[in-house]
């Protein structure tokens, strides 16, 4: 009989402790998750900064969107180095997703932003010359979004012949 009270004793108070932890771990899981994605919002509002904050390198951004190959060395050396930051930061979003932590919400509005920007014609000569800086699995993703060959509508109302070409 003793035996019998004990073992109801636990189960009142096992599974209460059990389902308690549970919802301890979900909840953390959760938390772990945004934290996630506000280091990732946090990481490419930096990288974007360069855009908005330096005029100089605007110009060089979008001459390079549009030819990769027409810029001069010095301008492919810093194009190339924000795009790697770019596409890295792309990268690690992809390895979020593939491991749960962005939501397919998430990754659909990352997937278009790397779809506008690989439907142009220098940041798909970029990618042709560092592809093998990416791992293959990623590689695969952009390569499919470059196959799907999306318009570039993204600065098709920016007049290119406004653009200031730097002094120098």
């Amino acid at each position: 009989m003793l035996t019998a009270i004990g073992q109801l004793a636990a189960v009142f108070f096992g599974i209460p402790s059990l389902i308690y932890f549970a919802i301890q771990i979900r909840e953390q899981t959760r938390e772990r998750r945004q934290a996630a994605v506000n280091a990732l919002t946090v990481q490419w509002g930096d990288l974007t900064k360069s855009l908005h904050d330096n005029p100089e390198f605007t110009v060089l951004f979008l001459r390079g969107v549009h030819s990769f190959n027409d810029l001069d060395a010095i301008s492919k050396l810093r194009f190339s180095a924000f795009q790697n930051r770019f596409f890295k930061n792309f990268e690690g979003m992809y390895y979020s997703r593939r491991e749960g932590i962005l939501s397919a919400e998430l990754w659909d509005e990352i997937d278009r932003t790397m779809s506008d920007f690989l439907a142009y014609d220098g940041v798909r000569q970029w990618w042709e010359t560092r592809r093998h800086w990416h791992t293959e699995a990623f590689a695969a993703v952009v390569d499919a979004i470059i196959a799907r060959g999306g318009k570039p509508t993204a600065y098709s109302t920016y007049d290119m012949n406004e653009i200031v070409p730097p002094k120098g």
